[in-house]
């Protein structure tokens, strides 16, 4: 009897032992992605032009890691998460010029505060391109379009709740306070608030609603004649939709829209009206096999789409042919071309064309 309740205490010793090992088992993980790269075509006057994605010298070229990731998750309990994230992108470089990491995410997530919903503080990721961006699929070719025209910011410290609307998780649902400084430490006492609704009626098929407000300070209003002068609103909206698809190992599509609106924005005729900005995305790729697939995607920008002042948006295609002779490892060669409208005194201005050779890489 005595060997029989022996063994039974070590089976529920170690069950124990296993169990709270599985909970607050750390994990490492991480990616890259690269490129050679030659800019073949630029307009002599490509640095003096705004709102450039497609940036850099004619005839520029050289090996560049455009992102590197690493990552520790770790289980403090079944209730508690968390993740610290460092990450290298361009221009963080140190005062000798070397590649340096910053802070990308630290957060704590708080599962299941209530049934089907979770809490996370520190610096996260924004509601804004969450979704999109895993429909696209392509990051190491390109941000998605609120990202690379600079809509709002991938992260934010704040804090957020997030989780199933029904018990399906065909709705679900994303609310979020952030600083809105990104990485960087607060520096006003304005915030943003961002909101997001997600619909997966199944496996391939998501569309998202996606509102923020970026609260600004107020401005003087040129039309007032009282001391001292009255103000007026400054606050940035945006309003974004997003519809994707994605067979897996097959092929995928997706569209995205948004409208960017600061409200009194913008003098005209000594009158104060909202300046608005839009876009609009198309994606897709198709798999000849599980290794092999083809890309593209265009995007259309315009930082102010009610003036009468023109020669300011953008048009931007990639087109890309991606390998994978491992299913960490993809190799694609791809090309970048931005187009620009006509500068106002008419003058054409020569796309900017970019070929590379993209290296993606991760690892657990």
């Amino acid at each position: 009897m005595k060997k029989v309740v022996f063994v039974l205490l070590i089976l529920m010793l170690s069950n124990i032992l296993f169990a709270q090992e599985v909970v607050n088992k750390g994990r490492f993980s991480g990616y890259m992605f690269g490129d050679y790269f030659y800019n073949v075509g630029r307009d002599t006057s490509i640095s003096s032009l705004s709102n450039v994605a497609n940036g850099g010298i004619k005839d520029f070229n050289g090996f560049q890691f455009r992102r590197i990731y690493f990552t520790y998750d770790y289980n403090i309990s079944e209730k508690f998460t968390t993740r610290l994230r460092l990450s290298h992108e361009p221009k963080t470089y140190g005062s000798d010029d070397k590649l340096v990491f910053f802070i990308k995410d630290a957060y704590i997530q708080w599962n299941d505060i209530w049934a089907g919903s979770d809490f996370i503080f520190g610096i996260q990721p924004t509601p804004t391109w969450e979704v999109s961006e895993a429909i696209w699929g392509n990051r190491f070719l390109e941000k998605t379009l609120l990202d690379l025209r600079g809509i709002a910011t991938s992260r934010d410290f704040g804090i957020s709740l997030k989780g199933k609307i029904d018990k399906q998780g065909i709705f679900k649902y994303w609310l979020m306070i952030g600083n809105n400084s990104g990485n960087s430490f607060e520096s006003d006492k304005y915030k943003r608030f961002y909101a997001h609704i997600q619909y997966t009626p199944n496996k391939q098929f998501t569309a998202t609603l996606y509102a923020d407000l970026k609260a600004r300070p107020n401005i003087n209003d040129p039309a007032s004649i009282t001391t001292p002068r009255a103000t007026v609103a400054n606050n940035d909206l945006t309003y974004a939709l997003f519809l994707g698809y994605r067979e897996k190992d097959a092929y995928s599509f997706g569209f995205e829209g948004f409208l960017n609106s600061r409200q009194n924005g913008m003098l005209s005729k000594g009158t104060l009206k909202d300046k608005t900005g839009m876009g609009l995305t198309l994606f897709g790729s198709y798999n000849f096999k599980k290794e092999l697939s083809i890309v593209g995607r265009y995007d259309y920008y315009d930082p102010n789409a009610d003036s009468d002042i023109k020669a300011d948006s953008r048009n931007l295609f990639i087109i890309s042919l991606n390998y994978k002779p491992d299913e960490k490892v993809t190799i694609s060669p791809n090309v970048i071309i931005e187009t620009y409208e006509k500068a106002s005194n008419g003058k054409n201005i020569d796309a900017s064309i970019t070929p590379r050779i993209t290296f993606f890489y991760s690892f657990l």
